[in-house]
Parts: C-alpha cells; sequence; structure tokens
C-alpha cells in the first residue's frame, strides 16, 4: 500500500525546485508544468519503489529529463515535415457570406445553433438530434425551425441592405 504521507511530504518539499528544473530544460512553462504533473503521477504509481530509491528527488528529475527529450524529439520531427513539405498556404479570407452566415449564427440562442449544426453539417435526423442533446422531437423540430426563421429574417435583412449599399454606391 502507498504511503500518502509521505509522498505529500516529499511533493511538499520537492515541487517547487522541481519545477524550476523543469522549466530550464523544458524550455517552456506550460510544458515544464506538464512535465513535473506527470513526472510526479508516476512516482506516486510507483511510490514503494521510488521511496526506496537513495534519491527519489533525482527519479523525478531523470523522468522529467526523458518527457524534454520526447517533447524534443517530437518538435524535430514536426520542423522536419515542415522543411520538407514548405508552410502552409495561406489561407485566403472569408468571403462576405461567411462573415454574415457567422453573425448572424452568433445571434441564435445555442441550442437553436446546435440543432442546426448537427442537423446541417453532420446530417443528424431529428430523432438522432433528440437523442444526442436529450430534448425532445418536438422541442428539437422548434429549435431548427426557430433557427431557420431567424437566420432567413436576418440573412434576407442583410441582402437587403447590401443590395441597397450597392445601388447607392
Amino acid at each position: 500500500m502507498r504511503d500518502a504521507p509521505s509522498f505529500d511530504e516529499f511533493y511538499r518539499a520537492t515541487a517547487a525546485r522541481t519545477l524550476r528544473y523543469a522549466v530550464v530544460v523544458v524550455g517552456d512553462h506550460g510544458e515544464a508544468q506538464d512535465a513535473v504533473q506527470e513526472a510526479y503521477a508516476r512516482a506516486w504509481r510507483r511510490w514503494e519503489t521510488v521511496a526506496d530509491h537513495p534519491a527519489p528527488e533525482a527519479w523525478v528529475r531523470l523522468v522529467i529529463s526523458r518527457l524534454a527529450t520526447d517533447r524534443w524529439r517530437r518538435l524535430g520531427g514536426l520542423a522536419g515535415a515542415l522543411r520538407r513539405s514548405g508552410p502552409p498556404p495561406t489561407a485566403p479570407p472569408p468571403s462576405e457570406n461567411t462573415v454574415v452566415l457567422v453573425a448572424a449564427l452568433r445571434d441564435l440562442p445555442a441550442n437553436h445553433r446546435r440543432a442546426l449544426a448537427l442537423h446541417y453539417l453532420c446530417d443528424l435526423s431529428v430523432e438522432q438530434i433528440s437523442a444526442e442533446t436529450g430534448a425532445g422531437t418536438n422541442t428539437v423540430k422548434s429549435w431548427l425551425a426557430r433557427g431557420r426563421e431567424r437566420l432567413a429574417a436576418v440573412l434576407t435583412e442583410t441582402d437587403t441592405d447590401t443590395d441597397l449599399g450597392v445601388r447607392d454606391a
């Protein structure tokens, strides 16, 4: 059985120092925190063995060093792939229609937006949406109908505004 009080004492005594070590070895504070968390989690899972180690803190630092090495290898592989393939092409800006549609969708209640996305983007039926959301089928039908009505009203209004703007110009 693991000795939680001795692990807690070990953690409190070494965590700050270990994090400082990890920041230097890993090179990124957020990644260092993740590495320290993983190292202490591994130490806890093996606490009976680690506690008997001549230097438990060194054991944790070794785990952090290995995690940092894995990270650097992974980043090196990604950098190599990027060099071979080149940078991704520049994405074109969204069309005016996309901007208008996204703005109109943001004005809808979340449940209407979700129902529309599940129905039109994921090709789910009303029954499948009902099962996924936990709402009744009539409620889902209502969300879809109201969402379409509000989108149509906003998009028609935007078309009218755009047409007027083009004629005035």
